[in-house]
């Protein structure tokens, strides 16, 4: 059994509903063990969309990582996603931001794992940061409190709130 970290997020229908049924979901693909306060976010890269509510689970699964991102993908569809364009408003997002402590480069299926922008992200540190703060990145070797530390620094002000 692996211990994976999952970012989701919703900003359309309903979106809080759209996380209680995906959460309920990853059940098929596992045991969710814990689920990180909900937020409400800013959308990033393209702002004419509703603010996003985003959080983070934490998922035990026998799954290995190439299946596990297939199993996402058509849990997404499952719950009404329909992909647009990048960065767009979507029913429902489903991102593995850490397998155990592995590094994954898979080209074939497109999993890159840690996620390589999750330092940048505050909507996914932020909830991170209640589940797993002194987890340690490991390619950036610094913890999530430490990484979400970091982007405050930068970014100046905070822009996600705890629902």
């Amino acid at each position: 059994m692996a211990q994976v970290i999952l970012g989701l997020g919703s900003n359309q229908g309903n979106p809080k509903e759209n996380l209680d049924k995906a959460v309920a979901a990853l059940a098929t693909l596992g045991t969710v063990q814990e689920v990180a306060p909900y937020i409400l976010s800013k959308p990033e890269g393209y702002d004419a969309q509703p603010d996003f509510v985003n959080t983070v689970a934490i998922l035990e699964t026998p799954l290995p990582p190439a299946e596990l991102l297939l199993k996402l993908q058509e849990l997404e569809k499952q719950l009404g996603r329909v992909k647009t364009f990048p960065n767009g408003p979507r029913v429902i997002d489903l991102d593995v931001l850490f397998y155990e402590d592995q590094e994954i480069f898979d080209t074939d299926v497109m999993l890159f794992v840690p996620h390589p922008r999750l330092h940048q992200r505050e909507f996914v540190l932020k909830p991170l940061s209640y589940l797993r703060p002194d987890l340690v990145h490991p390619t950036m070797k610094k913890s999530i409190i430490q990484l979400y530390r970091d982007l405050m620094r930068n970014k100046g002000e905070a822009t996600c709130k705890i629902l």
